[in-house]
This record gives structure tokens, sequence and C-alpha cells, in this order.
């Protein structure tokens, strides 16, 4: 007798379909059979050792988080709630260029410290990897929910060249592609960059061309953080397009968003050049999240002379009085390429988190706002956290626009992402939200979106995006990566005053058909695993 069978759920299977009422059985971590409603008359209805009456909830493929910063929190939270309660069921990381594989002692550390801000330092992690292989198999060891790895970039060329502004050598290139071509080969799934953070910034087009071209040879995809997401967005997107048109490789766009000032109704630029590329052959898809404001570190802001060598070098020109100054000019007046071109606004940045517990009076205030109760100028409150905090201090950005968000998750080729940083004390609402946000807010509420559409963007579009042939739809012989939730109450509990508050209306979560959250709470069941590249 089979293991399970989810009694009269409403399915609403991926595929962008209508729902339908069924009874779905699932043994031995797949879905074994499904009896729709109209086969049930004079039938015998399927039975196993467990039932579960889905009465009044709808059935779905898990939900695939397609930009997530969860490379050392899998590690060290089993429970991992923040991804697990939202019914995700596999989280895409190595995101922005920056992560921890592969690397060597050195890089390593450098790394830890760039990117203290994301994932913590991890004095509570055993790195005992050093290859991308080597952290697929520390994460098969058992993790709350199933994970795919992208080879940073940004961490190839710091392994290779350094952080060093400066063009690769031949040889410094052969080593990049000996890398990602390991990378690759060890199970990862694609290659992605921060071309706002150092180092990965510092390579230029070519540069970063050869390396989708051996990602492109592996039906990987190359998923950029662009060179800005302001004043030269759309040239930046554009950028990318065309990069990976010359390389033959697939284009995933990191959370694609329309930010600043300057890029105020702006979207449908945006979609008709990824429109006007699709038609000509490109394969291009897209993540988002469904919030206005953007979340990264306060070092990111910085001008990328100023980032140059590392952190170390980064802390001593912000010790020097008149580098100090340079790098004022740069950030307030002209605009770093950190900060997207565009002027700081320090009303806009709202400190949310740090790593030093005795700078948390700053936490939840904007910089100018810790600025003014100092009664001193905004940059050198900024200046002073940077140093004291050790470049370890996270940031929400207030400069997105909602007419923005709207338009580009109704795009074809759009798929969820929450860029979720677990860190600090008050993070962004999107770590805890994301996926019943877009289902309770812009389904139920605003009717941007119809469920059946939503669920497609959450499930099926990432899973063929990932090469994935058994996930992301409620099909027989499917994983059984499930969400079973209440289209009525489902919502984001977290807020950006309560950001580690837990969604409502998602009772039950299965990954590979071992439930993970049941009855609304998360059980100690550790199913996930690496999910490694399927060969082209």
């Amino acid at each position: 007798m089979e293991e399970l069978v989810i009694r009269d759920a409403d399915v609403v299977d991926g595929s962008g379909r209508p729902s339908y009422r069924a009874d779905v059985v699932v043994d031995g971590g797949r879905i074994v059979s499904i009896v729709r409603e109209a086969a049930q008359a004079g039938c015998q209805r399927p039975t196993a050792r467990r039932e579960l009456d889905a009465e009044g909830l709808v059935l779905s493929p898990g939900f695939i988080d397609m930009h997530a910063h969860s490379d050392l929190a899998l590690l060290r939270d089993p429970d991992h709630s923040a991804k697990a309660a939202q019914g995700v069921t596999l989280e895409v990381i190595g995101q922005d260029g920056l992560s921890y594989a592969p690397v060597d002692d050195r890089t390593l550390d450098e790394v830890r410290r760039a990117i203290t801000g994301w994932n913590g330092y991890g004095d509570d992690i055993d790195f005992g990897w050093r290859s991308v292989g080597e952290y697929l198999d520390r994460l098969d060891a058992g993790i709350a929910v199933n994970a795919a790895y992208l080879i940073p970039q940004g961490t190839v060329r710091a392994l290779a060249v350094g952080w060093e502004d400066r063009p690769a050598t031949p040889a410094e290139l052969d080593r990049m592609r000996q890398l990602v071509t390991e990378g690759m080969e060890q199970g990862a799934v694609g290659m992605s960059s921060g071309l706002t953070y150092t180092p990965g910034m510092y390579a230029e087009d070519a540069e970063l061309t050869e390396l989708c071209r051996v990602v492109a040879r592996y039906g990987g995809y190359y998923c950029p953080h662009h060179r800005s997401y302001g004043a030269g967005a759309l040239a930046a997107y554009a950028e990318m397009v065309e990069l990976t048109r010359k390389a033959g490789c697939a284009l995933h766009l990191a959370h694609a968003t329309m930010n600043f000032g300057v890029n105020k109704g702006r979207a449908p630029e945006l979609l008709t050049l990824l429109d006007d590329a699709l038609a000509g052959g490109a394969d291009i898809s897209l993540d988002t999240y469904p919030y206005t404001p953007g979340c990264t570190t306060l070092a990111a802001l910085l001008p990328s002379w100023a980032s140059e060598g590392g952190p170390e070098e980064i802390l001593g020109r912000l010790t020097d009085e008149a580098t100090a100054e340079r790098i004022r000019h740069h950030m307030e007046a002209v605009g770093s390429d950190g900060c997207h071109g565009v002027p700081v606004e320090w009303d806009t940045i709202e400190i949310s988190g740090v790593s030093d517990p005795a700078l948390g009076d700053h936490v939840g205030r904007t910089v100018l706002e810790s600025a003014r109760r100092r009664g001193e100028a905004p940059w050198t409150t900024a200046r002073r956290l940077l140093v004291e905090d050790r470049m370890g201090s996270t940031i929400l950005q207030h400069v997105g626009h909602e007419e923005n968000v709207r338009a580009i998750m109704r795009h074809g080729a759009h798929t969820g992402g929450s860029d979720g940083i677990l860190q600090g004390a008050k993070p962004h609402p999107r770590a805890y939200g994301t996926f019943p946000h877009y289902l309770g807010r812009y389904v139920r509420e605003l009717g941007v979106l119809t469920l059946e559409e939503c669920v497609a963007h959450l499930t099926s579009r990432p899973a063929a995006r990932l090469r994935l042939p058994d996930r992301g739809l409620v099909r027989e012989g499917h994983r059984a990566d499930l969400v079973l939730f209440d289209p009525r109450t489902v919502a984001a509990g977290s807020t950006f005053e309560q950001p580690r508050a837990l969604p409502t209306g998602i009772p039950y979560v299965l990954v590979d058909g071992r439930f993970v959250i049941e009855d609304g709470r998360r059980t100690d069941v550790l199913a996930g695993r690496s999910i490694r590249r399927t060969p082209a």
C-alpha cells in the first residue's frame, strides 16, 4: 500500500492551466497517481497508509526560489523555516558572483569577510570543503530544502586573479575556464556574477563571454547581477543580452528590477528589450521579488576603485582622511558605480543589520536619521559604521517603484526569487515572505496574476530554466515536492517591522514526499539535498 493519499485537493499543477479537483497519491518520494474527481464516480478511490484531507486547500508543486542567499544558513540552521514555511522546496544559491566554492584557504577567508553582511562570517561552520563538488556533498548530508548551486564568477576571479582591477592574463583566463569547467562537471547549474561587487565587476565583457561559453557547453545558464540597476540599467541589461548571445549561453536576469528615480515607470522599456531578444531566438528568463526596497551591504555602495584589493585595502582607504573624502565625493556628488551610478540619498538607506551588537542602535534607522541623532554629516556616520562593523552592515534601499514591480512580474519569462538575506536584526521581509506575498497580495488582493499563472511562475518556469525534468509540475512520476495552501488566507506574516514573522495559510509542505511543514509547524525532517546539473 502506498504511503500517502492527499484527498480532495484543488490541484494547481504548475502548468498555468485551470485547476482541478483530485486525489493525489505519493509513494517513495514521487507522485504515483492522480485520480481526478470526474474519474472517481463508480470507482474505488485510492487508499494509502495515511490519508490527508485537503478539502479547501490548493495543492501545487513546491516553490523554487531562483535567487537565494542561504549558502551558509542551510548548514547553520537545520530548521530553516524562513524558506520551508513559505512552501519553498528548492533554492538556487551561489548568487551575485560571491560564494564559498571553489576556493583555496586565502580566497575562502577573503570571501567570508567580503560577504559577512550576507551570510555572517561563519564562525559556527566547518568549512571543510574547497571545491564545488565537496560543497554539494556537504549539502547532501541533509538540509531542510533542496539546493542548486551557481558557480560564483567573482570568487573564481579572486582565486585566479585576486582582487585587483585589471584584465586577466591569458594564463589566468585559462585557470578561470578550468575552474568553471570543474564546477559544472561537479554539478553546478550555471554561473553567477555580481557586476557591481568586487572583484567580479573588474571582469570585462570578453572575459565573461569566455566563461559563459564554458557554461553553455554544459547546458547551464548565466545569472548576472548587472552592472547597473540605476542610471545605466537599460544599457546593463542590453549588455548581458548581447554578451550571452555571443557566447551561445542561456541568460537568467537576477532580481530584474528598475530602481531609483531615473527609472520610474520605465519597466516597459526593459520588457520591450527582452521581447525583441526572445523573438530573435534568445533563451532568457528573469526573477523578481514582490517588494519595492532592495537589500545589500553598506559596503556595496562604495566606488569600485575604493574596493580594489579586498576587504583590508578598503578599510585602509576608509581610515585615510584624504581618500575617504574622495570616496564621499564619488558617492554623494558623482554617483558611484557601487550605487548604480546614482548619487546616494542617505534618507533611503536603512540599516537592517550589523555584525557587532554594540552598533545595534543604528538598526531600523536610515543613515540620515542616525547622523541627525549624533549631530554629524551622514557620510561621517556611514564611514564610522563601515569601519567599526568591518563592513558587516546590511541595508535596505528604498528606491523601487510599484508600477515597475507589477509590470515585470506579469512577463512571460518571469520567475520568483526572494534575494533573501537572512542576516541582521531587521532583514528585508522578502527573506521570510516572498512566495506567500505573491499569492496573498498580488493574486488574491490585487489580481495582478491569476492563481494558476502565479503558481506557474513559481514552479514550472524555474524548473524549466534549471532543466529539471521531474520537478515543477504535479504529474505522475514527478518528485513529490509539494505545497498545500489555503488560497483564502495565504499571506506573508513578515513585515518591515516584524521581518521574521512566518507566513499564514500554508499548513503542509513536502520535500521528497516527506512532511517538512505539518499542521503549520516545522517537523524535524531534513529531506533536502543538492540538485545537480542535468546534462544537456
